[in-house]
């Protein structure tokens, strides 16, 4: 780092942010908070909104009863009492052509918010009342201008830190804009930006921080979205060609006489869809590379027969399966479905779980090393270093969605198949990101004799006639789950809640039934024992939080009711929902919300109009968003920095087929017209994706 500061015109894309002018070493630290290390950091440090001033209305150019943004000084500010417990806040703002007041009802906290010599901005209905005009509980935009001219413009909002506001960080991005932009160069080459409509890569970062019209910022945006999109695509892309050249994994060939022996084990005919997923999966299992594989499947859509047939195959070869499940109960039902299954076959089975004494565990890990064990089931401990398998074929990784792209990773590749699994339906556009290094097969139809399920969405005047229902179906013989309110991302909150749920209906509605509970911070063995006393009948109902999401198959349980149903997302909702009506009697679900929340009872309408999960999940996307649907800020990969997967779901499709044809065009990226966008990929996600020396 330089001992002093360079003088402005020496302003570089490596110079530290201390020495920019206008930062120093005690505001430096507030933009390292944000990420902001040197001058190129902040030419990529992209606004999240604009505020947009372009269409500014002058006072004496207002219309009565128009709604029009008015922009300008505050001049007072000013909360008077206007009866009893009401008052009056009145904000004045000198604007051009005049004055008008905004007003805000019995909203007095308000007054913090305004100071005299502020320029804020106001939208609303405008009314003429007395000589003067006024706008009543407007819309409303600090604007912080370091007392520049900001009308007519654009003006980038940045995610900022203590220390950094909004006039500042744009006085210090313009500058670092105007002094580095020439430095930056471009990737693409000319005749691809042409073929693309894409602007220059500098027209685009001026364009996107000091935009001069919406044209021009809607340009700017395009060409530096699709760019980011493409980059991860071709990471994606490279990954998987490297993977192919150089991993190596055994082919495990089906014949029909493999084929014959495992469908024996099924005491039904597969699906369609079953039949093509797992002649998706017998293709790469074929081939000497590894398979990496993503099947989804709506609840209930038969996932674990196909599992179960890649696992058999692989066994028929001579070769070890580990099968990982996110959570202990997950593992313990694969291990007794398979059991059941498995019950006259040779193929030898073994769970591996918290719950293991150090003796059995011992003895368990030494089967597994000499291969005495066929198949391996358990959560992501079997991936430890003490665990190691004597001829690992294929790995069966069920629920995993959420760990993406660097966890899978970061398991060896030079050896066993790959088969990912998941029971919640990822909407198109994540599955072209997050999992555009896996092939998938999808899984939409249930097997025939499914039964239907009834969702209702019971107002709390209804609430006694629920349970009422809910009494008679136990009293029929059935069996049902009451699901507490998840209150925080916390174990600690969520058995608090249920503790309350369960005392409330075990003293109240349900007292005369057998009454189980369960959650997260119970023991492997109680979690065990409590589903085996309700697998067993000898519990009647089952309160619990959502650790029975996934991992509860009770063919009896035909009822379920939902607390607090609001705080949950709609493919959550689906997966609890899909723990009844598994049996030969339809099922039946009741959620209780928050009636005074309209957007998330409007939710709740639509999820209890469809069974389908993979129209849930696409609806789920467009209201919460992809951070709450599968944790993709943890995914692995670095954060977008300004695509988003939601409104640009078309640009990840294009830069997905531009990404495939130019990889088929040239392999490695390793020629003249691609050579600096894989220079590029590597700098962004080459370590994440393991993807070393592509050329």
């Amino acid at each position: 780092m330089p001992s002093a500061s360079p003088a402005d015109n020496e302003l570089a894309l490596t110079t530290p942010v201390q020495f920019i002018p206008g930062v120093g070493p005690r505001r430096a630290k507030a933009f390292e908070r944000l990420g902001l290390r040197v001058a190129r950091d902040f030419l990529f440090f992209f606004p999240r909104d604009y505020q947009d001033l372009t269409q500014i209305v002058k006072i004496s150019d207002l219309q009565d009863g128009e709604v029009a943004p008015v922009l300008g000084e505050i001049s007072s500010v000013l909360v008077r009492s206007i009866g009893p417990r009401r008052s009056l806040l009145e904000v004045v703002l000198d604007a051009e052509g005049g004055s008008l007041a905004a007003i805000w009802f019995n909203q007095p906290f308000l007054e913090k918010r305004f100071r005299e010599g502020q320029m804020l901005l106001v939208a609303g209905k405008t009314k003429q009342r007395a000589g003067r005009w006024e706008v009543t509980h407007p819309h409303n935009e600090i604007i912080e201008s370091d007392g520049d001219s900001v009308a007519g413009k654009l003006l980038p909002v940045y995610p900022l830190t203590e220390g950094i506001n909004q006039g500042a960080m744009r006085r210090i991005m313009q500058s670092v804009v105007e002094r580095c932009l020439g430095d930056v160069e471009e990737i693409f080459p000319e005749s691809f930006c042409r073929d693309k409509t894409l602007i220059g890569i500098q027209e685009a970062i001026r364009g996107i921080h000091l935009p001069e019209n919406q044209s021009n910022l809607e340009q700017a945006r395009y060409r530096l979205v699709y760019q980011e999109l493409l980059l991860l695509q071709l990471g994606l892309g490279l990954r998987r060609a490297i993977r192919a050249k150089v991993s190596t994994a055994p082919k495990l060939e089906v014949t029909t006489k493999i084929d014959s022996r495992i469908r024996r084990l099924f005491p039904f005919d597969l699906t369609e869809g079953q039949n093509v997923a797992i002649s998706d999966i017998t293709q790469d299992l074929a081939q000497s590379h590894p398979m990496n594989r993503l099947l989804q499947g709506d609840v209930g859509s038969g996932k674990t027969v196909i599992a179960l047939y890649a696992t058999l195959l692989a066994v028929a070869h001579g070769y070890q399966v580990a099968i990982m499940a996110p959570t202990e109960v997950l593992a313990r039902q694969h291990a007794r479905v398979l059991g059941g299954f498995l019950a006259k076959s040779r193929v030898r089975t073994q769970l591996i779980t918290g719950g293991l004494s150090r003796s059995q565990r011992e003895l368990a890990l030494v089967e597994i090393s000499q291969g005495s064990t066929d198949v391996a089931i358990g959560t992501h401990a079997l991936v430890q270093p003490d665990v190691k398998f004597s001829k690992l074929g294929l790995v069966i990784i069920d629920e995993q969605h959420k760990f993406g792209v660097r966890q899978r990773a970061e398991l060896k590749d030079d050896g066993p198949h790959y088969l990912v699994m998941t029971a919640t339906p990822i909407p198109r556009t994540l599955t072209m990101t997050l999992f555009g290094d896996l092939d998938v097969s999808t899984l939409r139809d249930a097997p025939p004799g499914r039964q239907s399920i009834h969702t209702y969405l019971p107002g709390e005047d209804e609430r006694d006639k629920w349970w009422n229902f809910f009494r008679t179906q136990l009293d029929q013989g059935r069996q049902g789950f009451v699901i507490a309110p998840l209150i925080e991302e916390s174990e600690v909150w969520d058995v608090a809640s249920l503790t309350e749920v369960y005392k409330e209906i075990s003293t109240g509605v349900l007292q005369d039934y057998q009454i189980g509970m369960l959650h997260g911070k119970m023991t492997g063995a109680e979690k065990d024992n409590v589903i085996t006393e309700f697998y067993n009948n000898r519990l009647q109902v089952l309160v619990s939080t959502t650790v029975v999401e996934v991992g509860i198959d009770v063919p009896n349980a035909s009822l379920m009711a939902i607390e607090g149903a609001e705080r949950f997302g709609l493919a959550q909702l689906h997966q609890l929902r899909g723990r009844i009506g598994r049996g030969k009697h339809p099922g039946y679900c009741a959620l209780f919300g928050d009636s005074t929340n309209e957007k998330a009872m409007e939710r709740l309408q639509a999820f209890s109009k469809t069974i389908d999960g993979f129209e849930l999940a696409e609806l789920d996307f467009c209201t919460r968003g992809p951070g709450d649907l599968f944790g993709t800020r943890q995914h692995g990969m670095p954060p977008l920095r300004i695509a988003d997967l939601l409104r640009d779901a078309d640009i990840v499709a294009l830069a997905k087929r531009d990404a495939f044809d130019m990889l088929a065009t040239d392999p490695g990226l390793s020629g003249d017209a691609y050579h600096k966008i894989r220079d590029r990929v590597l700098l962004r996600y080459g370590n994440v994706l393991e993807l070393g020396d592509v050329g």
